[in-house]
């Protein structure tokens, strides 16, 4: 029974999407420094950013449940069968929401603490509130709090805001439309369903997969700037390079599918792509860091 109870709560903060932003996060703190970050800001940025992540998570749950109830992708979520109740989520969702910025203000710093409760409320008032019933635009929108997680990871170690990790922001900022829009394609009779206005539904499934082309070809360009403004090397431009023109493959290809499962291929790819395009910094980071580093004793010596 408890064991049962604890699963159900963990389902509210929605651990495989969760686990993605902190893994991005996580990047975030590497890329910030040479070497391996402060146990510190690693141990307990980490914790406070996957606290405000589920409990951003669950306070979706529980301003959707009336979707939820009636689409078959979330009809199992613990508040939709009715195994947890409204009050039990609330609940749930503040306390792990207030003891993520406790950990965050005391332990991390204030500016990573701010940014994440802003990327709390960006999620789940200003989107899921809102946004996802007021325009078929809600995941280009409201996609900049799902965006952060880099930063945050950033400002944990560093404390401050940096020019690379708002490029890291921008490459999951512009990611996101076409990587949900491929799942929305697959489940547009749900959302139909459940009123809620994505764009397949609104406009037509066609125009959605010209709309996840044209975001593909930004998103290709966009990772592109990490190399071009010196911030990582030929290792990052050579997997980002690979990995584009797959993700351009399934984008054009999604233009005539061989099926209707085809769409969540596109899906899936787009986590394989997001987490290899970070693991390909991170390799890269840890590649030219010593390089930089000898060319820069190097130098002094000759000096």
């Amino acid at each position: 029974m408890m064991s049962s109870r604890f699963h159900e709560y963990m389902e509210l903060t929605k651990p495989r999407v969760v686990a993605l932003l902190v893994f991005c996060a996580v990047i975030g703190m590497f890329l910030a420094v040479p070497g391996i970050p402060p146990w510190r800001a690693l141990v307990f940025g980490t914790l406070g950013i996957w606290m405000a992540s589920g409990s951003a998570a669950a306070f979706n749950h529980l301003i959707d449940q009336r979707i939820d109830k009636v689409m078959a992708r979330t009809a199992h979520r613990p508040l939709a069968t009715g195994h947890l109740k409204p009050h039990q989520v609330l609940t749930f969702a503040l306390v792990l929401g207030a003891l993520s910025m406790v950990v965050l203000v005391v332990l991390v710093n204030p500016l990573t603490a701010l940014l994440t409760f802003g990327g709390l409320i960006g999620y789940a008032v200003i989107y899921t509130a809102y946004l996802k019933r007021a325009t078929p635009q809600n995941i280009v929108i409201g996609g900049l709090a799902g965006a952060i997680p880099p930063v945050l990871g950033w400002t944990s170690v560093t404390g401050s805001l940096h020019p690379f990790a708002l490029q890291l922001c921008l490459i999951i900022f512009v990611w996101t439309p076409p990587h949900f829009w491929a799942l929305a394609i697959f489940r547009r009779d749900d959302y139909s369903r459940a009123q809620v206005p994505m764009l397949p539904v609104t406009h037509g499934v066609v125009f959605t997969r010209w709309h996840v082309l044209f975001y593909t070809i930004l998103l290709v360009l966009v990772t592109l700037l990490p190399a071009l403004t010196g911030y990582s090397g030929l290792v990052y431009l050579g997997g980002a390079a690979v990995l584009g023109v797959g993700f351009l493959y399934y984008a054009i290809r999604l233009l005539n599918p061989p099926d209707e499962f085809f769409a969540m291929k596109v899906f899936n790819y787009s986590i394989v792509y997001l987490m290899a395009l970070f693991a390909f910094l991170l390799v890269d980071h840890w590649v030219m860091e010593p390089l930089v580093q000898h060319q820069g004793v190097v130098f002094e010596r000759s000096a």
